[in-house]
């Protein structure tokens, strides 16, 4: 018996046929459109639910259920997607558009949410009682475990801690406020901290970089810190501590057994962890005498969204 996982994104739509054990054996994959009252997100679904059908060489029959992990806002217990923004769509009552032509148990959450029971299923979650997952990208997200269970918040609009506020009156955040977590701490907030230092240093070998990448991206400043740059030094220490700020707060509030880190930035590995981990030892609330926290990199990558929805089957079914 398999399960199927679906990983919605801005730019494409990803399904696998997944196993009880977390491999994924097929694939199949459309990409994200323009939705309207002529062609849904639904449609674009069930595109990658019978291309993973026929890309596993099985059917209907041996799906235990469907997961899917969708941005923004959802409402996981009537199966609605309320809003999202970078794929605009509002009120849409997904899981019940699926259920005319699947007849098997289908549920949906919040991507990050789906990434987080991902990596506590299946990865580098495996084993803890209580994690905290963020993602850093477009934005950051988040996904939160307690005691061995996805914490959704009321009705599922809950864990969004990419907006809580670590400067007050600070930058503005695409959610409306300033000073947003996401706004210092996200891969975009990271290229417009590296664009300012660059106008500012004419002679940073970030200019070398982003030249020969034909673009600023959030790798320009650690590639160039790696050689030697000061000034782009100064700006991965900045972004650093500003990721610090945001995750010592959720060790405050949650103090979880682990925090793990996803997303295109986490590739940076041991540059982030380690100034990271030292930042969590010494400014976690009462850290000389509590219990440690583990800041750790996200293990399953692009496969943590896939793998997470198919996890919610079970996940829901237990509860």
């Amino acid at each position: 018996m398999y399960y199927i996982g679906i990983d919605v994104g801005g730019m494409s739509i990803k399904g696998g046929l997944v196993t009880e054990n977390g491999a994924i054996v097929a694939r199949h994959t459309v990409e994200t459109q323009r939705y309207d009252e002529n062609y849904g997100i639904a449609d674009d679904l069930r595109k990658v639910i019978d291309g993973v059908l026929a890309a596993g060489n099985t059917d209907l029959s041996q799906i235990v259920g469907i997961g899917i992990g969708q941005p923004g806002s959802v409402d996981s217990e009537r199966g609605i997607i309320r809003y999202s923004n970078n794929i605009p769509l509002e009120n849409i009552p997904v899981v019940a558009q699926l259920k005319q032509y699947y007849d098997v148990p289908v549920y949906i959450n919040n991507d990050a949410n789906c990434a987080a029971l991902g990596e506590y299923v299946f990865g580098a979650g495996k084993g803890y009682r209580d994690i905290v997952f963020v993602t850093l990208g477009t934005g950051v997200g988040s996904g939160i475990i307690i005691d061995g269970k996805l914490f959704e918040g009321r009705e599922c609009a809950g864990a969004e801690a990419g907006h809580m506020v670590i400067v007050c009156g600070g930058e503005p955040c695409n959610c409306g406020r300033r000073g947003c977590w996401e706004a210092y701490a996200s891969v975009s907030a990271l290229i417009r901290q590296t664009k300012a230092a660059m106008e500012k240093d004419p002679s940073s070998l970030m200019h070398e970089e982003a030249a020969a990448e034909g673009k600023v991206s959030g790798k320009t400043a650690f590639v160039a810190a790696k050689r030697g740059d000061r000034t782009a030094q100064e700006v991965v220490d900045k972004y650093i501590y500003y990721i610090g700020e945001g995750l010592v707060n959720l060790a405050d509030i949650f103090r979880p057994d682990a925090i793990l880190l996803g997303g295109a930035i986490s590739k940076e590995g041991e540059s982030l962890t380690v100034p990271l981990q030292k930042k969590m030892n010494a400014e976690a609330f009462g850290s000389k005498f509590n219990p440690g926290i583990a800041v750790k990199i996200a293990s399953l990558r692009n496969d943590a969204g896939i793998l997470g929805a198919a996890a919610l089957i079970n996940a829901y079914q237990r509860s």
